[in-house]
């Protein structure tokens, strides 16, 4: 007995000595970096917490690094100079590299002092203890350059989302030694087609879903705390939004009246000063610093910024190196994953690991370290023939305009067709058009390339499609929508979506290999006849003369809408088909208009009315779209 009680623990101590032992998290940044923990004071005296990670032999050998910064509202935790995080830098190979890593708190978020404001109005006549997000970053990188050992006195700041609206205010009259920059997906403009609303339409689903997590800090300094997951009841998106009621009712049902945020949104509805206050996009003239502006063609939250930063900046004053960078990713999706596929639409390539290894990192280094390395002005991937392209003006110089008319018989026309008629469809906001075909909570990541043919069945979604292409039709740039309509009703949302129509014999990629099934699963979605959604946006009609200032419709008499929906790199392969959807609403992507004209948060449960729309096309007045085409 005793033998045997010996054998098995010499056994057991011989698997001990084998196991390896446990990686603590962050282990491999701890063996590289040391990590320290400062408060710096702003120009009015308040203190931001920042956690700078320095490499080792910046220390014990003297070497120096330039600094990457970044300054986000979602914590830098951990939080303590012996607890380490489990990566450094926007991508692994930043890291390995080394550089001076720096995180931020911004002021009012988690363990940094003073009040948090969303989106901090910019102050562009401060003065000396006046400050805004550009004077904060401003004063970070002041400090940290006369401060923290080693450092090479360069510095770049990187950010995703909200993140990329702080990089992008550190611009503003930037610090010398700021030399690049990459606002990453930023929000840019929260009111013109960013995370609130597009084309006043509020985002309802994401915004909601956005603030039960993004929650206002008290007064003092504190870590993230812990939070109780919300209770949705129900695991359709759907119905949970619909049985809301209207907008102002979230606040007495689920927010508590804890929820600054939420009411700001819903309480500005026009494009006010509280919004204009917060474009930043406005005071980014005469930028200095390297500047590479990235975003996903499938951002469901933050699509219109980084095209909106980009175009700005050419206009007034750009810096000798202005790069825009757009790829087939959702919001943020370029930071992470391999990028090659966003659903059911797959890409044929890494996308995501090629920016990160072949843009970002040789932008950074090239800037920061001197590495040699060349750049166009605009680096995009062109979905449909799924290849990167690289031009030197953004939208490309080549590119021509052309209208693609939507025509009689539900047809789509190169040419403007002569004979004039109108489609109708009866839009009831009790019984909204969804915006996926599927029971979902939320906002789906991937709703942008979403199958349509749910839609397309529905007698309230106005459907017009294009003969089979006999040749590839590259789109580059926005879309312009000029559409003629009127409505029974004294307000109407119109939404518009662009399909790519694929030939009923189109291989299935997502199949296994070998012979096809006798019957296909279920849930297995067929790519043949698939029906892509390539771009769509809604309006809300009573913005049709300006976002300040909303007017009714007069009931039944025609009217216009025009707008541009965010920019495209696509190609409509030969053998498919080019639609267009009209519908008049898509929901819970946004809010219902109750198609009564006035203020839809507070609106009555009897101003939810049923309204005809209807759409004029052909003639000399007809609704079109309108594109820029590469020859």
């Amino acid at each position: 007995m005793k033998r045997l009680l010996g054998s098995g623990f010499l056994l057991v101590l011989a698997n001990w000595a084998q196991t390896p032992a446990p990686v603590l998290p962050g282990a491999a940044v701890r063996e590289a970096y040391s990590k320290f923990e400062y408060r710096i004071a702003m120009r009015d005296g308040v203190k931001l917490f920042t956690s700078v990670y320095v490499p080792k032999d910046a220390i014990t050998e003297g070497k120096s690094y330039p600094i990457m910064l970044m300054r986000t509202p979602y914590s830098v935790a951990p939080y303590g100079a012996d607890v380490f995080r489990p990566s450094l830098g926007p991508s692994e190979a930043f890291e390995k590299e080394k550089f001076i890593f720096a995180y931020q708190d911004v002021r009012g978020r988690f363990m940094s002092e003073g009040i948090y404001e969303p989106i901090r109005p910019h102050k562009p006549n401060k003065g000396p203890r006046d400050f805004d997000e550009s004077s904060d970053a401003y004063d970070t990188i002041d400090w940290l350059v006369k401060n923290v050992p080693g450092n090479t006195g360069k510095v770049g700041i990187w950010g995703i989302s909200q993140p990329g609206f702080f990089a992008a205010a550190a611009l503003i009259d930037a610090h010398p030694a700021l030399v690049a920059a990459s606002p990453q997906a930023p929000v840019i403009d929260y009111y013109l087609g960013d995370d609130v609303y597009h084309n006043g339409a509020f985002m309802l689903a994401h915004r909601f879903r956005f603030y039960m997590g993004f929650k206002a800090r008290g007064n003092e300094p504190s870590p993230p705390k812990p939070a109780l997951p919300f209770d949705w009841g129900t695991v359709d998106g759907y119905e949970f939004f619909l049985n809301l009621g209207s907008l102002a009712n979230a606040d007495e049902k689920y927010f508590k009246g804890t929820q600054p945020y939420w009411k700001l949104n819903i309480e500005h509805t026009n494009y006010d000063d509280v919004w204009k206050s917060r474009a930043i996009w406005k005071y980014l003239s005469n930028v200095k610093p390297a500047t590479m502006v990235v975003g996903g063609w499938y951002d469901t939250e933050d699509p219109q910024g980084p095209l909106r930063q980009f175009a700005f900046m050419e206009k007034n004053g750009p810096p000798a190196n202005n790069l825009l960078v757009m790829g087939p990713w959702t919001h943020g999706g370029f930071s992470r994953g391999d990028g090659d596929r966003v659903g059911n639409v797959n890409f044929g390539s890494k996308t995501g690991l090629y920016y990160r290894q072949q843009i970002e990192f040789p932008f950074f280094l090239h800037h920061l370290k001197g590495r040699a390395a060349l750049f166009p002005r605009a680096w995009v991937f062109e979905t449909g023939t799924n290849q990167w392209r690289k031009f030197d003006a953004w939208p490309p110089k080549i590119a021509k305009s052309a209208s693609l008319f939507l025509s009689p018989g539900g047809s789509l026309s190169w040419e403007r067709p002569a004979v004039a008629q109108t489609d109708e469809y009866l839009a009831d906001p009790n019984r909204p058009v969804p915006y996926i075909g599927h029971i979902s909570l939320g906002v789906r990541g991937d709703y942008m390339t979403e199958d349509q043919r749910f839609a397309a069945t529905r007698p309230d979604v106005l459907v017009y499609k294009s003969a089979v292409l006999d040749r590839d039709v590259t789109v580059m740039g926005p879309i312009g929508v000029d559409l003629k309509v009127s409505t029974s009703g004294t307000d109407s949302d119109f939404v518009v979506k662009l399909i790519d129509v694929y030939p009923t014999e189109y291989p299935d990629h997502n199949a296994p290999p070998g012979p096809a099934p006798a019957l296909a699963p279920a849930n297995k979605i067929q790519m043949g006849g698939y029906q892509q959604l390539v771009r769509g946006e809604p309006f809300r009609g009573k913005f049709r003369r300006s976002f300040e200032q909303p007017v009714p419709f007069a009931p039944n008499q025609a009217d216009r809408i025009k707008f541009e929906m965010p920019d495209v790199a696509h190609t409509f392969r030969a053998g498919h088909r080019i639609m267009v959807q009209v519908q008049s609403s898509w929901f819970p992507l946004t809010d219902r208009n109750p198609q009564t004209f006035g203020d839809i948060p507070n609106a009555k449960p009897s101003d939810f009315v049923k309204a005809t729309q209807r759409v004029f096309v052909g003639g000399d007045e007809g609704s079109k779209l309108e594109f820029r085409l590469l020859p």
